[in-house]
């Protein structure tokens, strides 16, 4: 598993005093002082008690980084179903405090692919196959009903810039790493949703499309052979909707619900 490689807590670009002053704040006799003189935070101006964000943003960068190790692990299995894993522990793993950590984790909790154990840490949502099925039969009734819309007025031309994500696909499939054929799965289903201009459709889509991808309960690694015939459906589908061939178009993006997210 990638591990995490910023810390949290590191020391800021700034500190106390390490602005110097500008010509403005240097003292003006009260008799020669400008009258009704607008505070510097009604301007929008920093003063010294008032330090600028880099902390925050370094803060989110990490908690940021975390999420994704911890999805990629859930992918990859290594975060296994019905397992507790507490924020101190995975902290220590990556790298970083507990704080990254369980803000991380309660993201996942919203999106279901986690629990809160109180007092403990967060179990790792147990799924089964008729979950997986469920999934599968609402992302199709969302997404074949789009991508045959699109497949009649959509130009060839702009199906072709596809292509390299489908490519991405394969090329995470030859090598067998499931993390990174989840990431450029969702990279091409959210690339031929977003020529829809629906928005908030690509959001839900990509959701549904993300929590497909969690492993069952004991259920068997996905083999390199399965990730390579899934990653071959992209090109072809991209091949159907091209010639604007709506049955095959159907068949492929029903089949790989079916087969891809297993």
């Amino acid at each position: 598993m990638e591990q995490g490689s910023a810390r949290e807590g590191a020391r800021p670009a700034y500190a106390p005093g390490a602005f110097p002053s500008a010509p403005g704040d240097a003292h003006v006799p009260q008799d020669r002082a400008p009258r009704n003189r607008v505070p510097e935070q009604a301007r929008g101006e920093h003063t010294h008690s008032e330090p600028p964000a880099p902390r925050a943003v370094r803060r989110h960068s990490v908690r940021g980084q975390i999420l994704d190790a911890l999805r990629a692990a859930l992918v990859d299995g290594e975060l296994v179903p019905g397992q507790v894993y507490s924020a101190p522990a995975l902290g220590a793993r990556f790298g970083v405090s507990a704080t990254p950590v369980r803000e991380a984790m309660q993201r996942l909790a919203v999106e279901g692919a986690v629990e809160v154990v109180p007092n403990r840490g967060f179990r790792v949502t147990e799924r089964g196959p008729r979950e997986l099925a469920e999934l599968a039969e609402v992302r199709a009734l969302i997404e074949v009903p789009v991508m045959l819309s699109l497949a009649r007025t959509v130009p060839a031309h702009r199906w072709s810039v596809l292509r390299p994500l489908a490519e991405a696909t394969v090329a995470a499939a030859a090598v067998g790493d499931r993390a990174a054929y989840a990431e450029s799965d969702r990279a091409f289903h959210r690339a031929v949703l977003a020529l829809s201009g629906n928005e908030q459709l690509v959001t839900v889509a990509d959701e549904l499309h993300r929590r497909s991808q969690w492993p069952l309960v004991a259920g068997p690694a996905t083999r390199r052979g399965e990730l390579l015939a899934d990653a071959a459906e992209h090109t072809a589908l991209l091949d159907a909707l091209i010639a604007q061939d709506l049955t095959v178009v159907q068949a492929l993006v029903r089949e790989h619900f079916n087969g891809a997210d297993r």
